[in-house]
């Protein structure tokens, strides 16, 4: 059982992992033993409540396929354990990165100093600038 929150928990059958064979360099280990775990999560057939399902579809990650499907593919380690718990700490933190409420931007004004200072310091830049010129001796 994966739990999301005090509340909110996934039974682990709900979970697909497949061990599959790793990719890229390795000698001789990577071609014999299915150290890699493929991960599938089907969001719209899981338990998750609401919330969470429409936060996940609504994501725009590549992890997660248009049928609503998420799909992580864990190779960092050379054990099949290790690449598990990569799997399934991956898939939490994303399911857990939409639980998070981000505060709405309030519009702030600028104070009257900060827009005096403003002004002072582009016209002591136009004198400084103003002075750079050619020199009339005439």
């Amino acid at each position: 059982m994966l739990q999301i929150s005090n509340q909110v928990s996934i039974p682990d059958n709900e979970i697909e992992v497949h061990a599959i064979r790793a990719q890229g360099t390795g000698g001789q280990n990577v071609n014999k033993v299915s150290t890699a775990i493929h991960l599938r999560f089907d969001i719209n057939a899981s338990s998750l409540p609401e919330f969470y399902k429409e936060k996940l579809l609504a994501l725009n990650d590549q992890r997660i396929s248009k049928e609503g499907v998420i799909i992580i593919k864990a190779q960092q380690y050379r054990t099949q354990e290790k690449n598990k718990e990569d799997a399934l700490s991956r898939l939490l933190a994303l399911i857990q990165s939409v639980a998070i409420v981000h505060k709405k931007r309030k519009a702030t004004k600028p104070t009257k100093s900060s827009k005096l200072k403003r002004l002072d310091s582009k016209a002591k830049q136009g004198r400084l600038k103003a002075l750079r010129g050619n020199i009339d001796y005439n």
